[in-house]
């Protein structure tokens, strides 16, 4: 029989895996008290055996979890606040950095058109049954006559041992009842760097249409959560293999493929962006940089043409890839705010940086990327990085040496320029005022023209000469200086 008590006492470390270990202790002493039967259930039980830190503990007992809830609250130190939701039965305490939530057991039943399920009380069995996979299903008893066992009615601590995710019931009935579970299995997969059971796999590609009727608030969850694993092209080839990925994210399973014409070939793109989106991961846990690698090549399969004397082509890519960024993030549920912009920048300026590294070029193609990025650019120069992935390992050597002349260059220009998000010294005030006049066309077109004119190393990035280049083009213009000004 395996016990937690022996287990913690050998393995684990209270302080790291625990919030005050006497939560375990005041959980029983309020189930003896009121005669209840009270379990620790789910993921914190499995990470408990993986050895994964887990700031979020379920409780499940055979009757009321928000009774229980009360009365535990009562014991902790602070009286922390306790937030209820009747209409789930359920409870939860924020203590410290932690979570823990209570329910009552239940089984649940679904009709076919809703993942929302038909809940009624029930036993500990019921409930280790309504669980998604064998590994989740693990509890650990809370009560005095058996406290510290573990409740396995689904081997799930075998499947932890062998890595694999299964469902403890037919996985047929599992995913058509919630197929948002066809998510959660490949993001536990992804996560835990486990694999999925043939027949829980089989039955996953089954049942993957069944997505339609999730809400996709709740799929892209899951989504940013496989993007935000360790490795996350194992994640992205199981929503693949497994037809998901075309239920959910069509453009980027267009990517797919090889064509061939006259003898010549094209890289998978597919392929090479999960490529991206793993170089990426190892430099950075930001969500939308990540993005930023899976979109970057969005657009290939919109601009591939063929020329007889160059091959394959993708000519313009980058632009339409940006225009695209919106439109995908407003259907995936994915934020439309800066979020967006950024990663639509990204998208848009991602084959800029390799243009710099001729030795004839210019610093005001440098001023122009770096006006274009602004703070971004060192996030534009990991992409770019990242986007070599050549088998070749001297040619990857070779680019990489490539941006570590760029990376050079964008220094000395910004410490000499300082033009990274910069603003021209001349305001749209400062004209109106000068030449007194009213807003209108002629602000932007000297605006526009001093902004150039610094980005093009005509004049310095100071007022003083911004100020005597606006002077100039409003005598151009025919503008005249107001008296005071004279």
């Amino acid at each position: 029989m395996w016990d937690f008590r022996k287990f913690y006492e050998q393995q684990m470390d209270y302080s790291q895996l625990l919030s005050p270990k006497f939560i375990f202790q005041n959980v029983q002493q309020v189930s003896d008290e009121s005669g209840l039967d009270s379990y620790v259930v789910g993921g914190y039980v499995r990470d408990l055996i993986l050895k994964r830190n887990s700031k979020d503990i379920d409780f499940v007992c055979v009757g009321s979890g928000i009774s229980l809830a009360e009365k535990v609250a009562r014991l902790l130190p602070g009286k922390p606040k306790t937030s209820y939701f009747k209409n789930f039965g359920t409870a939860m305490i924020k203590h410290k950095n932690y979570e823990f939530e209570f329910v009552g057991a239940r089984r649940e039943s679904y009709q076919r058109d809703s993942r929302k399920p038909i809940v009624e009380d029930g036993t500990l069995d019921d409930d280790q049954k309504r669980r998604d996979f064998t590994i989740n299903a693990l509890a650990i008893s809370l009560n005095s006559d058996s406290y510290g066992e573990l409740i396995d009615p689904f081997d799930g601590l075998k499947d932890l041992k062998k890595k694999i995710i299964r469902t403890p019931l037919d996985p047929d009935i599992t995913f058509s009842d919630d197929p948002l579970r066809i998510m959660r299995a490949i993001r536990f997969a992804a996560q835990l760097k486990f694999d999925i059971e043939p027949d829980t796999f089989d039955s996953l590609t089954k049942n993957a249409h069944r997505l339609s009727i999730v809400s996709k608030e709740r799929i892209i969850v899951e989504l940013n959560k496989i993007i935000m694993s360790d490795k996350p092209s194992y994640g992205f080839q199981l929503l693949f293999h497994s037809g998901v990925l075309k239920e959910i994210f069509p453009e980027m399973v267009k990517l797919h493929g090889v064509k061939v014409k006259n003898g010549q070939s094209h890289k998978d793109n597919f392929f090479h962006t999960l490529k991206v989106l793993d170089n990426v991961s190892e430099m950075t846990e930001d969500l939308f940089l990540r993005w930023a690698a899976i979109l970057h090549d969005i657009a290939k399969p919109a601009t591939q043409r063929f020329n007889d004397k160059v091959g394959w082509t993708f000519h313009g890519h980058e632009d339409r890839g940006g225009r695209m960024v919106p439109g995908i993030f407003k259907r995936m549920k994915l934020p439309m705010d800066d979020r967006m912009k950024y990663v639509q920048k990204l998208v848009r300026l991602h084959l800029r940086p390799i243009a710099l590294v001729k030795k004839d070029i210019t610093d005001s193609a440098i001023r122009r990327l770096l006006y274009e990025a602004g703070d971004d650019i060192e996030d534009l120069m990991k992409l770019c990085r990242a986007d070599v992935t050549s088998k070749n390992h001297d040619r990857v050597k070779r680019y990489l040496a490539n941006f570590d002349v760029v990376d050079r260059k964008l220094k000395e220009v910004e410490a000499q320029d300082q033009v990274r998000n910069f603003q021209p010294p001349v305001t749209g005030e400062m004209i109106m005022k000068t030449f007194d006049i009213q807003p209108g066309r002629i602000i932007g077109i000297i605006k526009e023209k001093i902004k150039e004119s610094i980005l093009d190393g005509v004049i310095p990035n100071d007022r003083e000469a911004a100020t005597k280049m606006m002077m100039e083009i409003g005598k151009q213009e025919g503008l005249v200086v107001r008296e005071e000004n004279s």
